[in-house]
């Protein structure tokens, strides 16, 4: 790393992206009412999502019609036909963080790409690095905590671990973490700020390529050098196409995740009987994450442009429409879901939920997100005996109507 230059912090010592994070994403304790109200006049609506909650219009695309979907069925048929609901709505707000990013992109440009990148995040690759790569990042957070009986954790443990996480993945410089967790955070902001949003990409950029060039030159065993080295056809993949990944992937690697495993650790602490029986049966942990994944994904909107004219849910959409997918709605669906607004592990049959999309764009991490979740609940479960909410502080909030995370869960346990 010593041939790289560090990684550059704002101009503006000041700024704090994490504050700007409600403005981009609300701070509404409950979207789903109002959601459910529209789902009950039907499953489409000719209306923008963030105006519809009280948010300011998003700069990068206020001057587009928008449509709100909340429909179970309506949601699956748009995230699963790409050819008629594009990704290319994300140009506009995506690629302007994050550059020539998969996510942009539509076929034939993106399969060609994403099995790629895929290949990187297959579970039987993902599975070997719990012990070599997440296991180390738990012990750490964790054992700062273990003799105090008391955290906070969501700002000792949720909000760094996953970060901590893709900073190993990449081999990157560990005192460079706190200023690429403050980048990666602005990068998504630029639908609202796009100063800072550009400022943060254009600089994460810049030390992406410069990176990019070293692994190139002298590999090692980090993601970085493998994508380095990866081909297409024979031939490398472009840089701008790697530099995006690794844009996005230090947010939606490290964002999401940490997001998700907030909101299980919030569902299991206010049930107390489940947090209990997963105590007693590890089993029940695969469906404990897919039921928390479900009952507040960390994504509650998607975003789609309408290739052509098109009619959805009986009604007419024109082409050159944005469609803000509400997948949060489709997951409280009460066709689909009886009780939906409960958190229930138990919940059966299983269904599919599209808290990671659905689809061609199906979330690449989804694997990792997963065996992340997994490894954190169990060291948590397995180390944190009598873990309980504690009395003496607030509850914890989750929050969002875009991106949804609890900013502190104050929990005891027995020291």
């Amino acid at each position: 790393m010593s041939a790289v230059h560090p990684l550059q912090d704002f101009d503006d010592p000041g700024f704090d992206p994490f504050i700007a994070d409600d403005l981009m994403f609300g701070d509404s304790d409950d979207p789903y009412p109002k959601l459910a109200d529209l789902r009950r006049q039907g499953p489409v609506h000719a209306l923008d999502y963030r105006v519809f909650m009280g948010l300011p219009k998003d700069m990068t695309s206020a001057d587009v019609e928008h449509f709100t979907i909340v429909g179970y069925e309506e949601v699956g048929k748009v995230l699963g036909d790409p050819q008629t609901y594009s990704n290319r709505a994300y140009l506009r707000n995506l690629g302007i963080s994050f550059g020539r990013s998969v996510s942009t992109m539509d076929a034939p440009e993106h399969p060609r790409y994403r099995k790629i990148f895929q290949k990187a995040f297959m579970p039987n690759t993902v599975s070997k690095w719990g012990e070599s790569v997440v296991d180390p990042v738990i012990d750490s957070l964790l054992g700062n905590l273990l003799e105090r009986g008391v955290a906070d954790l969501v700002q000792e443990f949720t909000l760094h671990y996953p970060f901590q996480i893709v900073y190993r993945q990449l081999g990157l410089p560990r005192e460079e973490a706190p200023t690429f967790h403050r980048l990666a955070i602005a990068q998504t902001l630029v639908g609202v700020d796009i100063p800072h949003g550009t400022e943060a990409s254009r600089k994460l950029g810049t030390y992406f390529a410069e990176l990019l060039q070293m692994r190139r030159s002298k590999p090692g065993t980090d993601l970085v050098s493998t994508l380095a080295q990866a081909e297409v056809d024979g031939e490398h993949l472009p840089d701008e196409v790697v530099i995006s990944f690794l844009r996005q992937l230090v947010n939606a690697g490290g964002d999401t995740t940490y997001r998700a495993t907030s909101v299980l650790l919030t569902g299991l602490l206010n049930n107390p009987d489940q947090l209990e029986a997963l105590r007693r049966d590890r089993s029940l942990i695969p469906q404990a994450i897919e039921e928390a994944l479900r009952w507040d994904g960390p994504v509650l909107i998607q975003t789609r442009l309408a290739a052509r004219d098109v009619e959805l849910g009986g009604v007419q959409i024109p082409a050159g429409a944005f469609l803000d997918v509400a997948a949060g709605a489709a997951n409280r669906d009460p066709g689909r879901f009886p009780e939906p607004d409960k958190f229930n592990i138990f919940r059966k049959p299983p269904l599919r939920h599209f808290a990671f999309a659905y689809g061609p764009h199906v979330c690449i991490g989804q694997h990792l997100a997963r065996v992340e979740m997994t490894r954190a609940l169990n060291a948590i479960l397995d180390r944190m005996s009598g873990l309980r909410l504690d009395p003496e502080q607030p509850p914890p909030r989750i929050q969002g109507i875009m991106m949804r995370v609890p900013k502190h869960i104050y929990a005891r346990f027995d020291a």
